[in-house]
């Protein structure tokens, strides 16, 4: 696997991926499978675009959805962001969004210190 570094640290990307949460369990057994070493499951509400589907005669205004966080080097993205893609699409709105941002920074909070090392 080839690394960039800049200025001496790896280049890491945060990959925070909105999904239903009746797949977030199946999105991070894949997740898992393409060697990423952490995750964070986040359950939540969440409201779309979309028309608000009624149940017994009332407008539900937010859906179930759970966001899963993980922190992976750059060369890794590709093939994190095609795993969530497979479990999570079923082609319907509301399958869900997948953001994917630059790490600046990252500090190991039990030593205290900058961490330059894969996460």
């Amino acid at each position: 696997m080839f690394l960039k570094y800049y200025r001496n640290y790896l280049i890491m990307k945060r990959i925070e991926a909105i999904v239903q949460s009746d797949v977030s369990k199946q999105v991070i057994n894949e997740i898992r499978k393409s060697g990423v070493g952490g995750v964070t499951l986040i359950q939540s509400l969440g409201q779309g675009m979309g028309e608000r589907p009624e149940i017994g005669g009332r407008q539900i205004e937010f859906n179930s959805v759970d966001v899963i966080l993980t922190v992976v080097h750059d060369s890794e993205v590709k093939s994190v962001v095609s795993a969530i893609m497979n479990v999570a699409h079923t082609g319907q709105k509301g399958d869900g969004k997948i953001f994917v941002t630059n790490v600046e920074e990252s500090y190991d909070i039990s030593t205290k210190e900058k961490s330059t090392k894969l996460i």
